[in-house]
């Protein structure tokens, strides 16, 4: 038999269904017939399951048309499916164009309101120095009771850090809140989309997932478990953050009792939670309170890491900063020194954390009125970062403090009327866009005027503003083209939600 069609089936079932149909009306009718006279037994037993056998054929036919009639709704479903498919895809693209605009359209106004930020900070900036030159007279006594315009550098992460401690930002909430512990796969995705939140400041969000987050877990693991301790650490940094100190100080000291209890008392984990409560303490004040905690984070990372691992310079830094705002400046220098140390002989001379570290012990060195010591230290920051950006120095090459000082020097030449080419390095110094360099250029020019060095400090003061939004047009000095310097903490952010 060749292949009959679905259309086929069904015509030639309805015709057999036809004749099924008449054939059992006749048997029907015989059967009646034999039934009235009682004739032949054998014959109605014959008829009767001839006409049971057609009523089967019925059946079974009835069933191929409803089967088919069946099929022929689910085609015309499927072919509506598709099409319902194909409009889909078709807005899914429409709406992937208009996502891709719309990222791009906020990473361009991220980068304008970094900038308008950065323009804000240079002229606070500018206007707490004034006063220097509005009493030029005054002794040296009343110079040091002013309030001090250095900006401490480390950390960098949090640049209106109210007691210069320095806690890590929400898009490195991991690192410290699980330093030496591995977040486990069935916490991994709410973890990432909780840091990822409090990065964005979406604290409405990232609270209630945490919360969630700690009451599956007791459920399902108890309370005294390493996983609740994490998401207790990573709640905390959520609410120091939008200045709830209390609530963050007892998550902290929940999570080190079960850290201490599940990982031992010498775990890195426990280090960072130690860590992590001394910056809470210190960002209320209580530098006291802070420091034991700061030291025992430091004696763990010393015995589990070595005296001489990075994570041991970064803590010093912050035992140092602790002990700085207490007035204990020549531990203040140990600890700088030490970490210092550490970073040059493990990370390198040109590794950010060497600059930070020097501008941090600079501060220590001005709080204490070593100028001398701190001025040596600014100096080498600078230096080094010529050097690494622009070759090795000679007379046409110099650094910009180098060129400041030549300013003030020279300074009854008209400044105004001095082409920039003269100062050798200005021009190149206004490009190194380095948050630790412009640091270094504000700390060194409010030294030069501590020691009334007007024309060097001004120098300095506007090639760090230039660093952060003017680049100086070599081949025509006098007419400066801006150019627009993306903010690389907002750039790291953005990168950071693109992984």
């Amino acid at each position: 038999m060749t292949q009959m069609t679905q259309e086929e089936i069904v015509t030639n079932t309805k015709t057999v269904l036809q004749g099924l149909e008449a054939l059992r009306h006749e048997h029907m009718s015989i059967m009646s017939g034999l039934t009235e006279g009682k004739k032949d037994p054998d014959k109605i037993d014959i008829i009767q399951k001839n006409i049971e056998n057609i009523e089967l054929g019925l059946g079974e036919a009835q069933v191929i048309v409803v089967l088919a009639s069946h099929l022929q709704n689910i085609e015309a479903e499927k072919q509506k499916l598709r099409t319902q498919v194909r409009r889909l895809c078709q807005e899914n693209a429409w709406l992937r164009d208009e996502l891709a605009n719309t990222q791009q359209k906020l990473q361009t106004s991220e980068q304008m309101v970094a900038q308008l930020e950065e323009e804000k900070k240079h002229l606070d900036f500018m206007q707490s120095v004034r006063k220097y030159d509005d009493n030029q007279d005054e002794s040296n006594e009343n110079e040091k009771s002013r309030s001090d315009p250095v900006v401490e550098l480390f950390p960098e992460d949090e640049q209106e850090e109210r007691n210069n401690l320095s806690p890590t930002p929400p898009s490195q909430f991991a690192n410290q809140a699980n330093a030496g512990y591995e977040i486990p796969a069935r916490l991994r995705t709410l973890h990432n989309l909780v840091i990822q939140y409090a990065s964005q400041g979406r604290y409405e969000v990232a609270v209630p997932l945490c919360k969630q987050a700690l009451e599956d877990l007791e459920k399902t693991s108890g309370h005294d478990h390493p996983d609740v301790a994490t998401m207790l650490n990573i709640l905390a940094l959520v609410y120091r953050d939008q200045n709830k100190y209390k609530e963050a100080a007892n998550l902290l000291n929940d999570a080190l009792t079960i850290r201490e209890k599940t990982l031992g008392e010498n775990h890195p984990a426990v280090a960072a939670t130690l860590n992590n409560l001394a910056v809470l303490y210190g960002k209320r004040g209580k530098y006291k309170d802070a420091e034991p905690l700061c030291k025992r984070a430091l004696e763990i990372r010393e015995k589990v890491l070595g005296k001489d691992h990075p994570d041991v310079a970064k803590q010093l830094n912050n035992l140092a900063l602790l002990c700085q705002n207490q007035g204990k400046y020549e531990e203040v220098e140990l600890y700088y020194q030490r970490a210092l140390e550490i970073y040059e002989n493990k990370l390198g001379p040109d590794d950010p954390n060497v600059a930070k570290t020097k501008n941090n012990l600079a501060s220590c060195y001005l709080k204490q009125g070593k100028y001398k010591e701190a001025e040596i230290l600014y100096k080498q920051v600078l230096t080094r970062a010529h050097e690494r950006e622009f070759g090795t120095i000679d007379n046409d090459n110099k650094p910009i403090w180098q060129v400041a000082e030549e300013r003030e020097e020279n300074k009854h030449r008209n400044r105004e009327n001095t082409p920039y080419g003269e100062y050798g390095g200005w021009h190149k110094a206004a490009k190194v866009d380095s948050p630790t360099v412009t640091t270094t250029l504000k700390n060194l020019g409010a030294l030069y005027r501590r020691q009334g060095k007007y024309e060097a400090a001004e120098t300095l003061e506007d090639c760090a503003m230039r660093s952060k939004r003017e680049v100086i047009n070599p081949n025509n000095n006098s007419n400066p083209t801006t150019e627009t310097t993306p903010n690389k903490k907002i750039s790291d952010i953005l990168n950071f939600f693109r992984r």
